[in-house]
């Protein structure tokens, strides 16, 4: 394994563990990604979601629940499936959001396999989930599939 070095605060040069950079990193992520952060853009939430999930060897499917102005109120991880499925209940990613007053939400969830295209069933539960959120007035800004370090975007990709 390569080692890696780390610049201080003076300038100066010296080798880290690798848990050490990562965990930094995962800091670095948690303070663009903390409450009452706004979500300005996709590309600011696959940064972080690519970071939370690339690694994971099972599904998840979790929300970002948001305010008026698109600020973090909170991201909550809702199910946990195997490696090629999670299942997802409406009633309860709706109570969630609720619970959380959230104004806007955007749905993540990860595929083990890499590929970040969205199958049937994901667009399946999108459209279904975009439905029941209309119903409590709640805007549904994303989806995002994240793959290893690739990232889709339903709104981008015209889906939503």
């Amino acid at each position: 394994m390569a080692t890696l070095f780390v610049r201080d605060i003076f300038g100066n040069y010296a080798a880290a563990e690798p848990e050490a950079v990562l965990l930094e990193a995962k800091r670095v992520i948690a303070r663009k990604f903390r409450r009452g952060r706004a979500l300005t853009s996709p590309a600011l939430a696959k940064e972080a979601l690519i970071f939370e999930l690339a690694d994971r060897e099972h599904e998840v499917f979790g929300m970002i629940c948001l305010d008026n102005q698109h600020r973090i109120i909170e991201s909550v991880e809702l199910f946990r499936g195997t490696i090629d499925g999670a299942s997802v209940f409406p009633r309860e990613v709706v109570k969630t959001a609720l619970d959380a007053n959230a104004a806007a939400v955007m749905f993540y969830h990860n595929h083990p396999s890499g590929v970040v295209e969205p199958s049937q069933a994901d667009q399946q539960i999108t459209q279904r989930l975009k439905q029941a959120f209309s119903l409590i007035e709640v805007r549904v800004l994303d989806h995002f599939i994240i793959g290893g370090i690739e990232a889709y975007s339903f709104s981008e990709s015209g889906l939503l």
